[in-house]
Parts: structure tokens; C-alpha cells; sequence
């Protein structure tokens, strides 16, 4: 276990063999055996074939699977406060990774004290913390009991519902670019990260021309 005065980060190895206190313990080991039976594997209704998150299985297997906790298990610790030292923690962790691996690094922050039947809460918190994890070059993403956001591949399939609200932090890949669209400043980040041959003028129009249909779409 690993941590600070805000947040506690345990291995998946650690949460199964119960090193987890009391308190944090039933919830961690809950997603644990969700990553295990859920995002391992395929679904009939997820528009391709593959797992449903194809980056859990060999994180797993080279224990580079992390669960993390508020310090507090009533939550009476600044979630923002715990988040931005999750993304120090996380940078810490994968300095210490060989760099073809460190791809498969991920730390789901489980929160169990956030309200199970809405999830506007916890979009709150990802969506302001989504903007420095971008730019550091880090995925930042939201699962919950009622997630309503449509699947890449099929809209009507609700892909990030999870049995305890959480947040997922995993480092930015070059197929994150549809995540992206949401803002300029995060394409923007994207191109600057994957794309830096391209010339400024012309990545800045490439970035509003995506993000502006991108945003057509979305309201068509």
C-alpha cells in the first residue's frame, strides 16, 4: 500500500489477499471481482469484438492494476484535493515502470460515499479534473451504477456502469482521440502529444474542424 493523508492505493494482488483495512476492503474487492468478470470479457452488445476494455487483462496479469480509497471511508476528505494526488501518485508509480508498459498502468479511485443513483456528481469531478490529466498526458474516466453515456460502438450499450461509483486514471494512447472531442484544449493536447510533426496553423484547424463537427453531431 502506497499513499498519503488523501488517498490509499493498493495492488490488486494486495486487495485480494484482504491487505486492504476494514473500512475500504468490501468495495475494493467488489470492483476487483467486477474488472475481473466484466471488463475482461466480451459483450454481445458492445459493437466489436475484444474485451470490454482491452487494456485490464494484461494489466492484471502484470500487476500494474492499482485500487485506490479516500483516507476517510465516510468521505470526509476534499475529493478534488484526493484526486490531484492520485495523478501525482500515478506519475510517481510510472516512472518506475519499463516504458512499453506503462500503458497498461490504471488505478480505479473507488467512491462508495458518492449517491448510487446519481451519477452527476461524479461527472462533476471528472469533467474538472479532466483537463490537467490531458494535458499531463493521462485518461481520467467516470463508471457508475447509472451511467448514461452511449458506448463508442453502440450508443445504446451503457459501457462505463460499474457497481460503485469510481474513477479510472490510465495513461493517454493514440485510440483516445474520440474521448477527446469534448473540448479544443483536450484535442489540442492530444495533437501536441501524438501528432507534433504536424505544423501549429494547420493542427489548430485540423482541432476546430474535428471538434466543431464532432459538436454538430451531437446536436443533430
Amino acid at each position: 500500500m502506497i499513499g498519503d493523508d488523501k488517498v490509499r492505493i493498493w495492488t490488486a494482488a494486495e486487495v485480494g489477499a484482504g491487505a486492504a483495512p476494514p473500512e475500504h476492503l468490501p468495495h475494493l474487492r467488489e470492483i476487483l471481482a467486477w474488472a475481473w468478470r466484466y471488463l475482461v470479457s466480451a459483450h454481445p452488445d458492445l459493437g466489436r469484438n475484444g474485451p470490454v476494455c482491452p487494456y485490464t487483462q494484461p494489466s492484471l496479469h502484470k500487476g500494474l492494476f492499482h485500487l485506490a480509497a479516500l483516507t476517510a471511508a465516510d468521505g470526509d476528505v476534499d475529493a478534488h484535493a484526493a484526486i490531484e494526488s492520485l495523478r501525482s501518485w500515478y506519475e510517481r508509480l510510472s516512472a518506475g515502470i519499463p516504458p512499453e508498459n506503462r500503458e497498461l498502468l490504471t488505478i480505479l479511485l473507488v467512491l462508495p460515499q458518492l449517491d448510487h443513483h446519481d451519477a452527476a456528481p461524479l461527472d462533476d469531478l471528472q469533467r474538472e479534473a479532466k483537463d490537467g490529466f490531458v494535458a499531463d498526458g493521462l485518461m481520467i474516466g467516470q463508471f457508475h451504477p447509472v451511467c448514461d453515456q452511449p458506448g463508442l460502438w453502440n450508443e445504446e450499450f451503457k459501457a462505463l456502469r460499474a457497481p460503485v461509483p469510481l474513477l479510472a486514471v490510465r495513461k493517454l494512447v493514440v485510440f483516445d482521440l474520440p474521448f477527446l472531442m469534448d473540448s479544443t484544449a483536450h484535442a489540442e493536447s492530444y495533437f501536441r502529444r501524438f501528432a507534433p510533426d504536424i505544423p501549429p496553423r494547420i493542427r489548430d484547424q485540423l482541432v476546430k474542424r474535428l471538434v466543431g463537427t464532432e459538436k454538430s453531431l451531437q446536436t443533430a
